[in-house]
């Protein structure tokens, strides 16, 4: 395996051109990047600039509301899945130092007859910002789209049938999660914006971050600068994906690293989207993907239940 240096590039218009070879070959560039670093910057997407826009602005609005208002939307005893969390609350795995960020989270728009509806926490409206909502609700659509046309690639890649995870995804419990790290004030010590981890769902969708700081681990250890262009999302495995297919497809080590003292007082936002499946989804590692030489590493487990047991371990249940 190589040791890679830089975050590989491809355009998802390629997969839905018709052309059967740039459709061959973006499926083998994706699937080739997430064995070998677990991210990739995707192009041709469906979130469109004017949408990114209209979210950043809602979303620094939302933050800069008076914490007094803010906390209002923290919603005790759903594991911060919907609605506001507070500065500090979260840790990543292994560590007590909670990360430097508070975020927002949306969920699935669901209608009254899903099954689901009943499962998943509720939306939470801001009252404040006429806008936030509608347009959060507008991204995570086209998030959402763009993910299922990428899963569609790696599931040709891993060899299932192309619309394998559709039914999976569609009502996923995904999560749409704007960030804010705040100015540092003071020496942060042993915390992070966001240390070192793994995420938790089948793939992320990281529209281009205002301020550097994203890191990824290769398979040597090494820290490389993961930052998209504009017109980009930076794609990774999450752990269910990595756990569905025993490792195949790479969950990466990933972090958000405090920027040089001189610029403490810069704020920074981030806006991922966590695609995650239904609840009920099994994530038992395919027999596809175990041989004598790739053995089973994983025990059995529901999408449900292991996303309850990782909420418990980053601090937020």
């Amino acid at each position: 395996m190589k040791t890679i240096q830089k975050i590989p590039s491809v355009n998802l218009a390629d997969f839905i051109s018709g052309d059967i070879n740039k459709k061959k070959k973006f499926i083998n560039k994706i699937g080739k990047a997430f064995e070998d670093i677990g991210f990739v910057a995707l192009r041709g997407h469906f979130l469109d600039n004017n949408l990114v826009r209209k979210l950043y602005k809602e979303v620094q609005s939302f933050f800069n509301l008076p914490f007094e208002t803010k906390i209002r939307y923290e919603i005790v005893g759903i594991g911060g899945q919907r609605g506001f969390t507070s500065f500090g609350k979260e840790h990543a795995k292994g560590r007590i130092q909670g990360d430097l960020k508070e975020f927002w989270h949306f969920g699935q728009q669901l209608k009254k007859d899903s099954k689901y509806s009943s499962t998943y926490p509720v939306n939470v409206d801001v009252l404040e910002l006429s806008e936030f909502n509608s347009i959060g609700v507008d991204a995570f659509s086209m998030l959402e789209k763009t993910g299922v046309y990428v899963l569609r690639a790696l599931a040709i890649y891993i060899g299932l049938d192309e619309f394998y995870f559709d039914n999976y995804v569609k009502e996923g419990n995904s999560i749409l999660r704007p960030i804010f790290y705040p100015p540092i004030i003071e020496d942060p010590k042993d915390a992070e914006r966001a240390a070192a981890h793994t995420d938790i769902n089948l793939i992320t969708l990281l529209m281009g971050a205002q301020g550097k700081g994203l890191q990824v681990q290769n398979h040597k250890g090494e820290w490389i600068d993961a930052t998209a262009k504009p017109n980009e999302l930076m794609i990774n495995v999450g752990d269910m994906l990595s756990r569905f297919t025993n490792n195949k497809l790479k969950s990466t080590v990933h972090q958000v690293v405090n920027p040089p003292k001189s610029t403490w007082s810069t704020p920074r936002y981030s806006i991922p989207f966590f695609m995650h499946p239904i609840s009920d989804m099994k994530l038992n590692c395919l027999d596809i993907c175990i041989n004598e030489h790739n053995p089973k590493k994983f025990k059995d487990i529901s999408a449900g239940e292991y996303l309850d047991k990782r909420l418990k371990e980053i601090g937020m249940v």
